[in-house]
């Protein structure tokens, strides 16, 4: 239980360390606002047409009497839109971190470098092109899985009690230990770690891993506040990198002003 609380710490301290360095977190907010955007209008549109869609997508109900035909299309766009909200939750910190690569590269080289004992950060000494392709690979195999994930999770929401109590607690796990992943490997592709490798470190130390993600996810269910959160989180998720391969941490005591190992 230890790991489920410093996970969480994690978060609390990567949210601080962008509160004291204003100009990378007005920087960080540019691709989490760009995504939210595009994310926005493609939600609009499809609770807009939504509903045309899934008239469409049905001929075979055109005949059906009231009120099956109206109570079928529409738990049918109920359905859709919801795994439109899923995928939208899943996949907007992958598409931020790809609009926002170097930002968040930046972000997170200067993190290092602040709790680093020699004042250093890891370089992956890869050319900018060849990072980008490395991190839209990796960012769609994880979606891949995650989709997989929200397939299950979805048919087994159809079971009686589990599926309304059990089934979701479990999503927001799921969705925490992805949302993880795709911050952490910032941190960790530049330390030369691939996609393998990090989701075996991420399993071995679950719990550290569901302190920080499971929270951030659930907060990235309110409107608008992944915007804020994403600077803090790569900033958090860095630090948590740094634990996962035991590297040694300094911290800056914000009473003293003096330096503590940790």
């Amino acid at each position: 239980m230890r790991d489920l609380g410093a996970g969480f710490g994690y978060l609390l301290k990567g949210q601080r360390w962008v509160g004291r360095h204003g100009r990378q977190f007005g920087f960080g907010l540019l691709p989490g606002l760009i995504t939210l955007v595009l994310y926005a209008a493609a939600l609009v549109a499809l609770a807009t047409w939504g509903a045309d869609f899934v008239a469409w997508a049905t001929p075979f109900a055109d005949d059906w009497s009231s009120p099956w035909l109206g109570l079928f299309r529409g738990f049918l766009t109920a359905v859709l839109f919801a795994l439109g909200l899923l995928g939208a939750v899943l996949t907007f910190t992958a598409v931020t971190l790809l609009i926002g690569q170097p930002f968040y590269e930046n972000l997170s080289e200067k993190v290092d470098a602040d709790v680093s004992p020699d004042g250093t950060a890891p370089e992956s000494g890869l050319p900018f092109w060849r990072e980008l392709w490395i991190s839209a690979r990796d960012s769609l195999r994880i979606l891949v899985r995650a989709g997989l994930w929200g397939v299950l999770l979805f048919a087994l929401g159809f079971l009686p009690f589990v599926g309304q109590t059990v089934v979701p607690v479990i999503g927001f796990f799921v969705t925490g230990f992805f949302l993880t992943e795709e911050l952490a490997a910032v941190a960790l592709q530049r330390r030369g770690v691939d996609l393998r490798a990090r989701l075996t470190l991420l399993r071995s130390r679950k719990l550290l891993v569901w302190g920080f993600g499971t929270p951030l996810g659930l907060a990235f269910l309110v409107p608008f506040v992944a915007v804020f959160l994403m600077p803090g989180a790569v900033a958090g998720a860095t630090l948590l990198a740094r634990d996962l391969l035991d590297e040694e941490t300094v911290a800056q005591d914000e009473r003293a002003g003096e330096p503590v190992s940790s």
